[in-house]
């Protein structure tokens, strides 16, 4: 028994195009986190906004939804090689669904290759108890990934940490100012807020943040 799951010219039937839609959108999310630049972006606004001492603004919602937009934003060439090298040959009937998959996966692979680290794509195959790949481009999706996203979080810890550092001086000079002022009693962070909040917007702090996160992947593709 054989089950087929191209049309009659070749390409693939509407039904399985319905079932493939609802497949990607139930692992889109996934996706999204582990192999784009969603998780950086996402983690280093979130982190901006802990160094404000802003901790419900801007809302969850807003920091996501910009994110996915600057991730539309840095991955649109990788998108467009993708639909062009994979999703229109097969919609076409050009190429069956296994190809298609193979072919998808060489522009992304390349993206994400120049941002991993050496030393987390060892990490996981030590884990997995397999043999280091002989070359960074011989690295099998399922080790590329978690590694990829191991050296997307720390790239973005070490951004933030960067952004963390004026506030916390903020923080120790109004602290030190009201201790010898005698006003133990009135929080440091009623005093401090304000100027932080005013520092960031006199150096534009939204537009240098998203500029820099955009120049991080620049060269890419």
């Amino acid at each position: 028994m054989n089950i087929s799951i191209n049309g009659l010219n070749g390409g693939p039937g509407a039904g399985v195009l319905t079932l493939l839609g609802i497949t990607l959108l139930s692992v889109a999310p996934a996706l999204l986190l582990m192999m784009t630049s969603f998780t950086k972006v996402f983690v280093v606004l979130s982190m901006t906004r802990n160094a404000l001492g802003l901790n419900n603004i801007p809302p969850n919602q807003v920091i996501a939804g910009l994110s996915v937009f600057l991730t539309f934003f840095i991955m649109w060439p990788v998108l467009t090689d993708i639909n062009t090298a994979a999703v229109q040959p097969y919609l076409n009937g050009h190429i069956d669904f296994t190809q298609a998959v193979a072919l998808a996966e060489t522009p992304l692979k390349h993206w994400m290759l120049p941002l991993t680290r050496q030393d987390d794509i060892a990490l996981i195959t030590r884990v997995a108890n397999r043999a280091n790949p002989a070359s960074p481009d011989a690295t099998p999706m399922s080790a590329l990934i978690p590694a990829f996203m191991l050296s997307e979080l720390r790239s973005a810890f070490i951004i933030g940490f960067v952004i963390f550092i004026p506030f916390l001086i903020i923080d120790i000079v109004v602290g030190a100012g009201l201790q010898s002022l005698g006003m133990m009693m009135l929080p440091p962070v009623m005093i401090s807020l304000p100027f932080k909040v005013l520092l960031f917007v006199l150096v534009d702090g939204w537009g240098l943040i998203i500029t820099s996160l955009i120049k991080s992947y620049s060269g890419l593709h």
